[in-house]
């Protein structure tokens, strides 16, 4: 869900089932070598529930920036002809461990569904959206860029000892860092 867009209504709207309450602070752990690993592991899983379908798989998210706090879960971006086309995709990806666990039709045609035994948010877009393009450019903006990294993870170190209704409020709280850092990310690659 997009960072901004705000409130428990849209969760609660676009859960399948019930929306997942936290009701509590956000962990966000140090960086740790091994999320590459977990994501190739996650991405041939996925490559291989849908073969050519898989139009893109892409490790996004914090735990794709070496040297930067997260959450400790591997965020991928895939890519599909068409995420509204559920029956296109969605039983091989549930065959594989998947569980669908929100639908935003109004936003991107996104799907976000969880894995099957590791702490994975497999983010579901159409093919060249632009959402997924903004986060591989914030991915690697900020791979490249320490300062805006270490403004990043010291914005999100701080918003993480808060109490939080669900995670979707710590990530629309990081709003205003994210357009920050966004700003000087498009400006430097103009």
């Amino acid at each position: 869900m997009v960072d901004g867009q705000g409130g428990a209504d849209r969760v609660e709207r676009a859960a399948v089932g019930e929306a997942p309450a936290h009701g509590g602070p956000v962990v966000v752990a140090d960086y740790d070598p091994e999320w590459p690993r977990l994501f190739e592991r996650e991405a041939e899983r996925i490559r291989g529930a849908l073969g050519g379908r898989a139009l893109l798989v892409e490790h996004a998210g914090s735990t794709s920036v070496p040297g930067l706090p997260a959450k400790p879960v591997i965020d991928v971006v895939l890519e599909v002809a068409d995420p509204a086309d559920e029956p296109s995709y969605l039983p091989a990806l549930e065959s594989a461990g998947y569980v669908l666990r929100f639908r935003e039709p109004d936003w991107f045609a996104h799907r976000l569904l969880n894995g099957p035994d590791t702490d994975v948010n497999l983010h579901v877009f159409p093919a060249g959206c632009e959402e997924t393009a903004r986060m591989l450019r914030f991915r690697d903006h900020l791979r490249t860029h320490p300062a805006d990294r270490e403004r990043y993870a010291a914005a999100k170190r701080e918003l993480a000892r808060r109490t939080w209704r669900y995670v979707q409020d710590y990530a629309d709280a990081k709003t205003g860092i994210v357009q920050e850092i966004m700003h000087r990310a498009t400006a430097s690659s103009g």
